[in-house]
């Protein structure tokens, strides 16, 4: 099968490039230029449809792969053999009810492999790597995307290295050391590793796959507004709702609907919430202020949160284009109500997140506050990552609202004293 990839082109300032002559930002825009890939939309439609998509078999197709007519690499060859992708689209009735919401579904792109959205942006990192030999890759990260590429690479026998700041959760640490990857704790920021990261790709010529400068992360990430989309029926929700770092996945999923859109297969694009955390809100600011993305400056980057804990949004153009052109918004939530959303979000659907992806369900609450959510909305929350990757937030979360184990002593009259004492019957 051939691609369908037609050229790169700059959502800043709309230059257009050959795919094999630019590797990562557009040369004229710098690092706020980070490129879409455009594709040759008429001849997809005219030699696909959602029936032939549907129709699709073989073990790709339950994957994100399924979609490879709308993807940059598409050779079988090349992708890797761990499985990414298709994850449920959940119905959530009673969180709904609770919220005020006509509807809502939660993506859970926790199912995936390494347990985070972050595994499809690596396996198309890693298949793009596959393709052009790259014997290295390397990224910054505050864990997710690194424990992705670590668990993708070790899976396609390709060597990662990962620059993640030392105040990175453990348990994510473990997790991309486990893979096999070099691991650099980096003694400062999230934006301090990324930074160092680009330094070591150009000096030693490794692939580097960071969040909003390789361009083939949001055609990855994009595939999980595609599932969404085919999972609904290929129609859009009224609204989407995406927690907000670097704006890379909230800047995928807008692709992904506006490729829909493209080929007609679907007649509306829905509303976009970006959610950032108060203490890490660079992209609600520059909304809220009119501030081109090209002129944001450096901004605090302290939260809970730490997937989303990011100074300057690398992918602060296209995620500020989602918003803007869909007529959503951007909201920031408290550390107190994201950790608050952990238990709530489990408790109304047996759906466990991290702080970051729990991020998403306080934002709802604070786009309804705020207006930018109606009571009649249909509304699908993207679940980037599972609450194991960080315990000691969900530990943290449960001193706000409440929760213990109950000690008992192994015999029956000690367990009825308590089962009373509890009011269980």
């Amino acid at each position: 099968m051939h691609t369908y990839l037609s050229h790169l082109e700059c959502p800043v300032c709309g230059a257009l490039y050959d795919p094999a002559e630019v590797t990562y930002t557009c040369p004229v825009c710098g690092p706020v230029g980070t490129l879409d890939m455009v594709y040759d939309l008429v001849r997809i439609d005219a030699d696909f449809s959602p029936l032939s998509i549907a129709a699709q078999s073989g073990p790709l197709n339950a994957t994100m792969w399924r979609y490879r007519p709308l993807l940059p690499v598409v050779d079988e060859a090349f992708i890797p053999p761990l499985p990414v992708g298709m994850t449920p689209l959940i119905p959530a009735p009673r969180l709904a009810q609770a919220l005020g919401l006509r509807a809502l579904w939660l993506k859970d792109d926790s199912r995936n492999p390494t347990a985070s959205l972050k595994d499809r942006a690596s396996a198309m990192v890693t298949a793009r790597a596959a393709e052009l030999g790259a014997p290295v890759v390397t990224t910054a990260s505050s864990g997710n995307a690194g424990a992705a590429l670590a668990g993708l690479c070790a899976s396609a026998g390709i060597r990662a290295v990962i620059f993640v700041p030392a105040s990175a959760p453990q348990a994510k640490i473990t997790q991309l050391i486990v893979y096999g990857a070099t691991l650099f704790l980096v003694q400062g920021s999230y934006d301090d590793a990324f930074d160092l990261s680009v330094i070591a790709a150009e000096r030693y010529g490794w692939y580097c796959r960071n969040t909003g400068m390789n361009p083939y992360t949001t055609e990855g990430k994009k595939t999980a507004a595609l599932e969404t989309a085919e999972q609904l029926g290929w129609r859009a929700p009224d609204a989407f709702v995406v927690s907000v770092g670097d704006g890379n996945i909230l800047a995928g999923q807008y692709k992904g609907f506006a490729d829909l859109q493209g080929l007609g297969w679907i007649d509306r694009m829905p509303r976009f919430i970006g959610v950032q955390a108060e203490g890490s809100s660079s992209l609600v600011r520059a909304w809220r202020e009119g501030i081109a993305p090209q002129d944001m400056q450096q901004g605090p980057a302290e939260t809970v949160a730490d997937s989303i804990s990011v100074g300057l949004p690398r992918d602060r153009a296209k995620a500020m284009r989602a918003v803007l052109n869909t007529g959503g918004a951007f909201v920031s939530v408290p550390d107190t109500a994201i950790l608050a959303a952990i238990p709530e979000l489990a408790r109304a659907t047996g759906v466990f997140a991290e702080p970051a992806a729990a991020t998403g369900l306080a934002g709802i609450r604070q786009a309804l506050a705020d207006g930018h959510l109606t009571p009649d909305d249909e509304v699908v929350l993207l679940i980037t990552g599972n609450g194991l990757k960080d315990v000691r937030g969900a530990m943290r979360s449960l001193e706000l609202v409440g929760g213990a184990a109950h000690p008992v002593e192994p015999s029956a009259d000690a367990l009825d004293a308590m089962v009373r004492r509890l009011g269980l019957v």
